[in-house]
């Protein structure tokens, strides 16, 4: 893939839309220009792969244009040579980020009504009726939920970077505990550190703790004792008398056991994640899961015997080499266990996998698309509305990632970091801590790697420290 701008600065625009359609590996050129006459403005490119080119032309008139509007009509110049090469279905048109219902909730902010909002989708973006539409009713239900929020909240999240084994799928930042036990114990001291280090800044800051979210990885590979002393430090440690939501990815059904449900139940986490991905036995197999379907359902029959969890659910459409018939089958079994909330995600292709055939592209996204669509028709008609909305790069048909619950189950700190309009202070190794003061936000990233985490953990706070100098 080679790129040549003219006229503008945007390479990274024309990429995001070119890899909706073609490999990075593809051997192709791109010509992107923009020119500029009293405020009229033309975008153009040009596309050449193999003996085949095609050029989109757009132009526009702006009086006071931002990057955004500017980045759009370059996009689109790009989009529409783009649709004359291939047939790649893009639901999401032109739109690129990870956040589609963002757009929607703050055009509901400015008063705008139903059918302006949709048009503008539909219109500016080129998304589908049916993916305007979920935006739109993801954003009603973010609306009413945001509405009480609390004065000075933040939200905090806690990493733990270790899993069973490492699923063949995984994009987290993730590691088999069987080849890491040696760092568990650094791990956690270097965590509890961090905890008291950031609740110190919190509170220098006057923050309000309203939700709390371990995430990994997997925090249950933990034992329930070193969970149990990471838990009580955060509440310890941190403002928590205005929280709301506290929420522990458990995640794997083979990591459940009644002494960590128990504790769980003891600390008041209220929220907790088992996570089948498949109902399939053969998928579990190959995706390196170690855990089978009765364990799914086992774990699924202990957390509801203490009649206090809120539960969610995670699948996964396009998993390797099954059929939409084998996605209903998973969609049906999950759903007949009775979780709160259901969160289907869609297969991504990894980099390697991004090699095969545009035959095989297409013949994916076909079933791709049946089986998200599937898992819409089945959720809703079985007292299930999408709450949040969010989308990956390289994803199979270009789909999305969509979390359903039933009424009073969705997540707030899901929709706090999607719709990025609360700080979120995390911590762990992988955590990426946001803080969000008006139209602007700021990142602040620590290391991936446990071991790194541990050995560099005086430097992550101090970098921490100055960061959040920000938000004064």
């Amino acid at each position: 893939m080679r790129i040549e701008t003219l006229g503008h600065s945007l390479e990274d625009a024309v990429r995001q839309v070119l890899q909706l359609f073609f490999d990075i590996g593809a051997d192709f050129d791109v010509i992107s220009s923009l020119e500029n006459e009293e405020n009229s403005y033309i975008a153009k490119a040009k596309i050449t792969l193999g003996e085949k080119s095609a050029e989109g032309v757009i132009k526009n008139t702006f009086f006071d244009p931002g990057k955004r509007e500017i980045s759009d009509l370059v996009k689109k110049s790009v989009y529409f040579a783009c649709k004359k090469l291939s047939d790649m279905p893009t639901p999401w048109g032109i739109s690129t980020g990870i956040r589609p219902a963002k757009t929607a909730r703050m055009m509901l902010d400015e008063g705008h009504k139903d059918s302006e909002i949709l048009s503008y989708m539909q219109d500016e973006f080129y998304i589908t009726p049916k993916k305007a539409r979920l935006s739109l009713d993801v954003a009603k239900k973010e609306y009413e939920l945001l509405k009480e929020r609390v004065k000075n909240g933040v939200s905090v999240y806690v990493g733990i970077p270790f899993c069973p084994t490492r699923c063949a799928y995984c994009s987290f930042i993730s590691q088999a505990m069987a080849h890491n036990q040696k760092f568990v114990k650094p791990y956690v001291d270097a965590l509890l550190y961090e905890i008291d280090e950031t609740a110190r800044m919190a509170d220098d800051l006057g923050m309000k703790v309203e939700t709390i979210y371990f995430g990994g990885g997997t925090p249950t590979t933990l034992s329930p004792k070193d969970l149990d002393v990471l838990i009580k430090r955060v509440k310890a440690r941190f403002d928590v008398t205005n929280l709301r939501e506290f929420t522990v990815e458990a995640g794997r059904p083979d990591t459940f056991t009644d002494e960590m449900l128990s504790m769980l139940r003891e600390n008041f986490v209220h929220r907790i994640s088992i996570n089948p991905q498949t109902m399939n036995q053969k998928t579990l197999d190959k995706i390196g899961r170690r855990h089978s379907v009765e364990d799914t359902v086992k774990a699924f029959q202990m957390a509801q015997k203490y009649n206090y969890f809120s539960i969610n659910a995670d699948v996964i459409a396009g998993l390797p080499d099954e059929s939409p018939e084998d996605f209903a089958h998973t969609m049906r079994e999950v759903c007949a266990l009775s979780p709160d909330a259901v969160t289907v995600h869609t297969m991504y292709l990894k980099r390697a996998a991004r090699l095969i055939s545009d035959f095989e592209k297409l013949r994916f996204a076909s079933d791709m698309d049946a089986m998200v669509q599937h898992g819409y028709d089945f959720l809703t008609k079985n007292g299930y509305s999408p709450y949040y909305l969010y989308k990956q790069k390289n994803t199979l048909g270009n789909l999305e990632n969509v979390g359903f619950s039933k009424e009073g189950h969705e997540s707030l700190y899901n929709i706090y970091i999607m719709e990025e309009i609360q700080t979120i202070l995390a911590l762990g190794g992988g955590a990426s801590t946001k803080m969000v003061k008006g139209d602007r936000i700021e990142r602040v990233f620590n290391p991936k790697e446990a071991a790194d985490y541990i050995k560099r953990i005086d430097e992550i706070i101090e970098k921490k420290r100055r960061a959040l100098e920000f938000l004064r």
